[in-house]
């Protein structure tokens, strides 16, 4: 047990520098004038798995549809994303990312990604494959936990697999 308890704590206390780190890329990168976190994970979520409605949004953002609601409806008055009727029930709209929407987030994704490369850029191959692996494999567990496990109809934190999507940015 001491081993796994001192692991956890090596984990504990680097998710707390990696928390600290991304909030002083964020300020001091300006890729938030183009687009806030908010309005870039929408407009990449919406990119990556097409037109959804609110609830589906909500599900995969890992936000309470009153949330996401207020963050589409955001985006739609900076003309990021548009909402139409959906075809098989007007009363649920069906939001969609305008042009300038998808333009701006991969603005966005292409200067996150030239500054990931130059922040890491004496890493080999391997540990860039390994630390992007180690990211994804941390927010399946995150999503399962926290998003999918409910909507699967089983307890958060069973640890359940699903077949629901990977929340974006989880």
């Amino acid at each position: 047990m001491g081993a796994v308890t001192g692991a956890i704590g090596v984990v504990e206390q680097q998710t707390a520098l990696l928390n600290r780190n991304f909030e002083l890329l964020y300020r001091r990168t300006e890729v938030h004038d183009v687009l806030d976190r908010a309005e870039y994970l929408l407009l990449r979520t919406l990119g990556d798995n097409g037109p959804m409605d609110i609830t589906s949004l909500a599900a995969t953002l890992g936000l309470d549809p009153s949330t996401a609601g207020r963050q589409v409806a955001g985006a739609r008055r900076a003309g990021l994303v548009e909402c139409a009727p959906a075809p098989g029930d007007r009363r649920r709209s069906v939001i969609t990312p305008s042009a300038e929407g998808l333009a701006r987030a991969e603005s966005v994704r292409v200067r996150r990604t030239e500054g990931f490369a130059e922040l890491l850029g004496d890493w080999s191959e391997d540990d860039l494959r390994t630390l992007g692996e180690m990211f994804e494999r941390y927010n399946r567990a995150v999503a399962r936990r926290y998003l999918t496990a409910d909507k699967a109809g089983v307890q958060a934190g069973a640890g359940a697999e699903t077949d629901q999507p990977t929340p974006l940015g989880a």
